[in-house]
């Protein structure tokens, strides 16, 4: 039953809401306040029924955003905090590339190096093909220049880790209540503040609104009144009108149904998480024939949680206006936008590419929900900021699982204590020309 009334009240049940919800309440019980009853989050579905809980769980450092590499240091360290109830595996993670990459990837290591993020990076043809058949003595891709493997990082398997939260948040005295979705809000005519949540099982009044929608972004930021069209000042110091907030790209993801042990290192155990892009001509495992001979990546693991080899390959732009894309209740794809045709033999044949061990394996790929729709901001990166004085809104740009980090300094920022790290994410960048450096690789969150 929801309470007429919370001090915080935070919408959505995925890694964002969880995560805020578990630092605002151990902040509030370690200053002696009691957390029962002050904030509640509600959540439409249940506990990672929507895009947290087909994530693919990649955790891992590889940005060429020097903002993102400093938000994703301190959310691996969060991680690693309790890996036991986070579900999370510290096996590291690896970027494989070609040499157009190659200063771009070198940049990314030397900053890691200057934050204190243990990865090592291996330069030249010969010497990363030396590096690679050391972990894996079939590995096979052509053209790779260069292999920056980051020490920490890994993955974790969604449900459980989210599972895992959850218990922590409860623990704590917050109170989820699921079923409950939000229909809009009412503001304050003198202050323009958020007074009322309106849900379909009735009104809660409320002093502070966490919304973290994840791929519902674009929905809550209308309920919001906020503008659907902006201003941006590009890198160039040009600037552009009317440019769309909101963009929706489909992201591909599948599994191999594999024994999940197919994939260990030549000693036998389990091997960081593998990102490989490359420029060299893809050819189909099953026929032969040519896929692409333009820059494609694909990143993929060992995953018990999936039942086999889960990863996936770089998404593709919905080809519609922002306002006639539809998000069915887990954040998967509607019916009309499902992983590419092509995807499952590009897929498959470039794992086979890069491994002898998965050549003529194609008969084993299989579709389930992975991935889904992901939505995305005007340039691709989180939006974190305050709207209305009291609304603090999570727009994580698809960048969310990974992140665990994020809710707990939005939790500071809510209790008054600026956070260094989510200054790169305002709103105001976009009109201010403070966008975040675009890098050659053929993901647009990279």
């Amino acid at each position: 039953m929801l309470p007429n009334h919370s001090q915080y009240v935070i919408i959505g049940a995925g890694i964002h809401g969880l995560s805020t919800a578990w630092r605002l309440a151990e902040n509030l019980t370690k200053s002696g306040e009691k957390v029962e009853g002050k904030i509640i989050i509600v959540e439409k579905s249940g506990i990672s029924d929507g895009a947290t809980g087909i994530a693919c769980g990649v955790v891992r450092n590889n940005y060429f955003q020097p903002a993102m590499r400093k938000l994703m240091a301190h959310s691996v360290k969060v991680w690693e905090s309790d890996p036991e109830a986070f579900s999370y595996h510290s096996v590291g993670y690896m970027q494989i590339s070609p040499e157009l990459m190659r200063d771009d990837v070198r940049q990314i290591y030397q900053e890691q190096k200057e934050i204190g993020y243990e990865s090592t990076f291996i330069e030249g043809e010969a010497e990363s093909r030396k590096y690679m058949l050391e972990l894996f003595d079939d590995w096979q891709a052509e053209g790779i220049t260069s292999v920056l493997h980051e020490k920490s990082g890994g993955y974790a398997n969604s449900v459980k880790s989210m599972q895992g939260l959850a218990k922590k948040v409860k623990a704590l005295g917050v109170k989820i209540i699921t079923g409950v979705e939000v229909t809009g809000f009412v503001k304050s005519s003198q202050t323009g503040s958020v007074t009322t949540i309106k849900t379909n099982q009735g009104d809660i009044g409320c002093e502070h609104v966490v919304v973290a929608p994840g791929p519902w972004a674009r929905n809550f930021w209308s309920m919001l009144e906020l503008p659907r069209k902006i201003e941006l000042k590009d890198l160039q110091g040009n600037t552009h009108k009317d440019v769309n907030m909101w963009r929706f790209w489909q992201l591909q993801e599948g599994v191999l149904k594999v024994e999940p042990e197919l994939l260990r290192t030549n000693d036998g155990k389990i091997p960081p998480v593998l990102h490989v892009d490359s420029d060299a001509p893809l050819y189909s495992d099953v026929d032969k024939s040519l896929i692409t001979d333009e820059l494609w990546g694909i990143y993929y693991k060992p995953d018990w949680g999936f039942g086999g080899i889960q990863g996936g390959a770089a998404p593709y732009e919905i080809n519609k206006a922002a306002e006639e894309v539809n998000i069915d209740p887990y954040g998967a794809a509607s019916p009309e936008f499902i992983t590419g045709p092509e995807f499952s033999n590009m897929w498959v044949s470039a794992l086979a590419h890069c491994h002898k061990r998965f050549e003529g394996t194609m008969p084993k790929y299989h579709k389930e929900p992975s991935g889904g729709i992901g939505c995305f901001t005007a340039d691709s990166f989180p939006v974190i900021d305050t709207f209305s004085n009291n609304v603090t809104f999570i727009a994580d740009s698809n960048h969310g699982y990974k992140m665990l980090g994020l809710g707990c300094l939005v939790a500071e920022e809510i209790l008054g204590k600026t956070q260094e790290l989510l200054e790169p994410f305002r709103f105001s960048r976009f009109k201010e020309g403070k966008l975040h450096p675009v890098s050659n690789s053929p993901y647009p969150w990279s």
